[in-house]
């Protein structure tokens, strides 16, 4: 295995595996294929917003202030009693503002391809949207990133080495003008080829959550 999946190898990736599943009442392995699909998804969405300077600066101050990583600190803590409702509309406003208009095509199409229903998907990405931005805010403050070029290429070697139905996916439900562009010059690195980039989602991944 590879890429996303590597995340579900390290003792946090579990807790929020675990997490999810048992708040939403699903499977553990149904779960990881979800978040298997939904992860990159949202990351290569971000990766679009943050071609403008606007989409840019927004999500630099969003992890430079409130998705600063410290949710990762606890991840048992979060899960332990049932997620707090904050989290979930903290969730729910990080994708809104990822995926706009596309959310519920998104949602509907993780649930044509896991078999779980709309209304579990939208919970199941709304609690694991604010880990995924403090994942993200955490890996700004280590790599010292202020500038949106440097968050794009950050969001482009977490993109690195994914599955062709992962890429896919991606330019299915993020490419709504339909002209087959959706990451620009990342397509290579999402399908994992040529590119000659290090440092992609499993070896990033590895040094926030412990590996």
């Amino acid at each position: 295995m590879s890429g996303i999946l590597e995340l579900f190898n390290t003792p946090m990736g579990e807790e929020l595996l675990k997490g999810v599943a048992r708040e939403t009442g699903q499977p553990k392995n149904k779960t990881a294929d979800v978040l298997g699909m939904a992860l990159p998804l949202l990351m290569g969405a971000m990766k679009k917003n943050v071609q403008s300077p606007q989409g840019a600066e927004g999500l630099l101050n969003a992890l430079s202030s409130q998705h600063t990583g410290s949710i990762l600190d606890d991840l048992s803590g979060l899960f332990g009693g049932g997620v707090d409702s904050s989290i979930k509309e903290d969730g729910a406003g990080i994708l809104g503002h990822i995926l706009g208009s596309r959310q519920p095509v998104v949602e509907n199409e993780l649930s044509n391809r896991s078999g779980i229903s709309p209304a579990v998907i939208a919970d199941m990405l709304k609690i694991a949207a604010p880990v995924i931005m403090g994942m993200l805010g955490r890996q700004r403050a280590q790599s010292n990133i202020s500038s949106g070029s440097d968050l794009n290429t950050m969001l482009g070697s977490l993109l690195g080495g994914q599955p062709r139905q992962n890429q896919d996916l991606i330019t299915s439900l993020i490419d709504s003008d339909g002209d087959g562009s959706v990451l620009d010059d990342v397509s290579d690195i999402v399908l994992g080829g040529g590119s000659g980039k290090q440092g992609g989602l499993g070896d990033i991944l590895g040094g926030l959550f412990g590996k």
